[in-house]
């Protein structure tokens, strides 16, 4: 896994890797989880938990953490991994590092690609953004399930209800449950913001969570498995997974070319089950004749 992901960042523009790429698409086995939320809202420590309750259960995991990029070498600068106190004789739990190398919207550039290898192998991948702010919602384009993570009284719940990230969450948690009353109101607070969202039929819960009593771990992968359930009626899974690779493919254009190349490139569909690594070469190539 670590090679594989070290040819989509030195090799992307080959054609064995788009070929890898598309046939890993094709051939998911994990659910997707993404995690994302403000700066020091605990999405590492959540994540060590989720790790522990996930292998508890006999899942292999898969993580991939979006770190701030170095100024000088333009590398991950590894804080999430560094905080995360893991097994590292276990062979079941993977975790890598990504340097989000300036982008904007949460994730790395090479992300999809690195998700769609990894959802081939393990049963479970996490995907932790850079911490985001309102507007931040690349993290929509690769997880199955997005889980918001909001700090009691910080007043990001009140700014979300303005923010086009309040429209993206499937869940939603808040840390640091033992502050009672605080994380009390937070929670009611964001319950609110998060109805006005873009989820239909699916009521997004909010969950108590607590990192120093490990609290509401259960609770919140019982949200997702009631969302995973919830994507597997009605085609809904293959609608979501469809729309994420037409969206990356149009955003990947449109970083390469901008906003006249991807006019130029016309309209960007993909078939069913397609992935959409050979379509961007095919696109790339066209674009450069």
């Amino acid at each position: 896994m670590a090679a594989a992901l070290a040819q989509i960042e030195t090799a992307a523009d080959a054609p064995a890797t788009a070929a890898l790429l598309d046939a890993a698409w094709q051939d998911p086995k994990a659910h997707v989880i993404g995690l994302t939320g403000p700066p020091g809202v605990g999405k590492s420590t959540l994540i060590a938990q989720l790790i522990g309750a996930l292998r508890a259960a006999h899942h292999s995991v898969g993580v991939l953490a979006i770190d701030p990029s170095s100024r000088r070498s333009g590398g991950a600068l590894l804080g999430d991994r560094v905080r995360l106190a893991l097994d590292a004789d276990d062979p079941h739990v993977f975790v890598r590092s990504m340097a989000a190398r300036g982008r904007l919207g949460g994730l790395a550039g090479h992300a999809p690609a690195a998700v769609s290898l990894m959802r081939a192998v393990y049963d479970r991948v996490i995907v932790e953004t850079v911490g985001v702010g309102q507007s931040e919602t690349d993290v929509a384009t690769v997880a199955d399930t997005v889980v918001l993570c909001v700090q009691p009284g910080s007043g990001d719940s009140l700014q979300y209800l303005k923010a086009g990230i309040a429209e993206i969450p499937d869940i939603a948690v808040v840390g640091k449950a033992d502050l009672g009353h605080i994380a009390l109101r937070t929670q009611a607070d964001l319950t609110a913001a998060l109805a006005h969202g873009r989820h239909g039929d699916w009521p997004v819960p909010v969950i108590l969570v607590s990192g120093s009593r490990v609290q509401g771990i259960d609770q919140l992968l019982q949200a997702v498995a009631d969302h995973c359930g919830y994507l597997a009626t009605g085609g809904r899974l293959a609608i979501r997974r469809h729309q994420q690779a037409r969206d990356w493919l149009s955003l990947a254009v449109r970083d390469a070319f901008g906003s006249h190349g991807l006019k130029r490139a016309g309209g960007l569909d993909l078939a069913p089950g397609q992935g959409p690594f050979q379509a961007l070469l095919d696109v790339t190539k066209a674009l450069r004749s």
